[in-house]
């Protein structure tokens, strides 16, 4: 079997023996340390990414601040979407927070993988499609509800994170410091005691 089509799940159900050959030969999996910043602000982005394991952060450098607006793990494409399609430059950085095992999508392994198989860009528009609508949601959220609304949230949507990502980078992506963070977890805490 592939090594991506065995990595994906759901793949080696869905795909033709060449499909799932042509998938490994142009869509390598790589490994990457903790620390990696895969792409940097100024970039071109000429590689997009589906998160085999690990975990991997977007951020913007806000007068030398890290401000931190998504998280990445299994499961999930990572991509800085506006430089891939339209090859221009990036103006965020994406960085792995855990060490990761990435598949690698270059740009123009992408357009030969849909040049020799056109079905397969039909899955891959509607993941994006989903994407973007899940961003909407998060800003949505970040627009209309409090830090500790958001913190809730991400309790209930995606606990692993609490446990995987620093707090100076959940205080990051929550739009606080890391001492307002310590301050919402501790009145949950004790509101959670209290019942």
């Amino acid at each position: 079997m592939p090594i991506l089509a065995s990595q994906v799940p759901g793949a080696a159900d869905h795909l033709s023996p060449e499909e799932a050959r042509d998938l490994d030969e142009l869509v390598p999996i790589r490994e990457f340390k903790k620390g990696t910043v895969l792409l940097e602000a100024g970039q071109v982005a000429t590689e997009s990414y589906y998160c085999i394991q690990g975990c991997v952060h977007l951020y913007y450098n806000v007068d030398g601040n890290e401000r931190t607006t998504a998280f990445y793990t299994e499961g999930q494409s990572i991509a800085s979407l506006k430089s891939f399609v339209n090859q221009v430059p990036a103006d965020h950085y994406l960085a792995c927070v855990e060490d990761c095992t990435l598949a690698v999508w270059g740009y123009a392994a992408e357009k030969e993988l849909f040049r020799r198989h056109p079905r397969m860009e039909s899955p891959c528009r509607f993941t994006v499609e989903n994407d973007f609508g899940d961003a909407q949601d998060t800003l949505a959220s970040f627009i209309t509800r409090t830090p500790e609304q958001r913190y809730l949230d991400l309790m209930a949507a995606r606990p692993e994170l609490l446990q995987r990502v620093p707090q100076y980078l959940l205080a990051s992506y929550l739009g606080v410091t890391p001492e307002s963070l310590s301050r919402i977890r501790k009145r949950i805490a004790k509101r959670s005691a209290s019942v």
